[in-house]
């Protein structure tokens, strides 16, 4: 694993993370163009660094609102905040769920299978398609609404499927303001992420990992850099109604997928 390897994953995972067209489908495609496939623990690493940067990432953008719901919490103090966190906390259980339920089988999804990467990409983008021809009526998000977006953010574990994209797409088709469906679908992954990191952790998955440090130093940083950037121009272009354009790209970069591995 070299660092100009890492650097590269770490760019495409900052952008995809944020943008709709998959991360866990691009780094498959970006693997596959490297034409190796990382040993299982090195792997893990890898992939837990360059989502950590994506989380912090996250987090710096939306550090005044962090700090404003983490206050409001310590102080017990009912109202946004508090309705707010338990919409995060409520969204994640399908994930979760799926994540401890299946997860031998999922590990077994992200292994080259690049033309089931390219099907799920099509998916994606008919999602998006039909999200970016909604007339907005605003509505209030509710508790309903975040179980929903839990569960296709539970369904966008599968590696094509974009999770912001998915989340967005759907927060949009349920007529949630543009701006607050972008804000929640970015900020209810982050307990997911750190969830996923500590449970690696805790069963020692990274425990006898030799991988060198410079690489993944690399691949951090450019995945935090270019997370931002993806962040904060994707609140712009939602806001925008401009998701057909990345229902485009997907459709294009879907059908090659199949199209090279038939």
């Amino acid at each position: 694993m070299s660092a100009l390897e890492t650097l590269i994953l770490g760019i495409v995972q900052g952008l995809t993370e944020f943008l709709p067209v998959s991360s866990s489908g691009h780094l498959e495609l970006v693997k596959t163009f490297f034409g190796r496939d990382y040993e299982q623990q090195q792997g893990l690493l890898l992939t837990l660094t360059l989502h950590a940067a994506t989380a912090f990432s996250t987090l710096f953008v939306f550090k005044k609102d962090i700090a404003v719901i983490l206050s409001d919490l310590i102080q017990f103090k009912k109202g946004e905040s508090l309705d707010f966190s338990l919409k995060i906390i409520l969204s994640m259980i399908p994930a979760v769920f799926v994540g401890l339920m299946f997860e031998d089988f999922i590990a077994t999804l992200f292994d080259g299978k690049i033309t089931l990467v390219g099907v799920f990409l099509i998916f994606t983008a008919v999602l998006l398609f039909f999200a970016d021809r909604v007339n907005q009526n605003p509505k209030k998000l509710n508790f309903n609404h975040a179980f929903s977006i839990g569960v296709i953010q539970a369904i966008a574990i599968l590696p094509g499927i974009s999770r912001s994209g998915a989340t967005i797409a759907l927060a949009v088709l349920l007529k949630i303001d543009r701006d607050k469906a972008a804000r929640f679908s970015f900020m209810m992954v982050i307990p997911l992420i750190l969830g996923s990191m500590a449970k690696s952790i805790i069963d020692g998955d990274l425990s006898q990992n030799e991988a060198s440090i410079f690489p993944l130093v690399v691949g951090f940083v450019s995945a935090f850099v270019t997370g931002v950037f993806a962040c904060r121009w994707m609140l712009a272009l939602v806001k925008k109604s401009q998701l057909k354009y990345f229902s485009l790209y997907c459709i294009i970069l879907g059908t090659l997928a199949i199209l090279l591995h038939l």
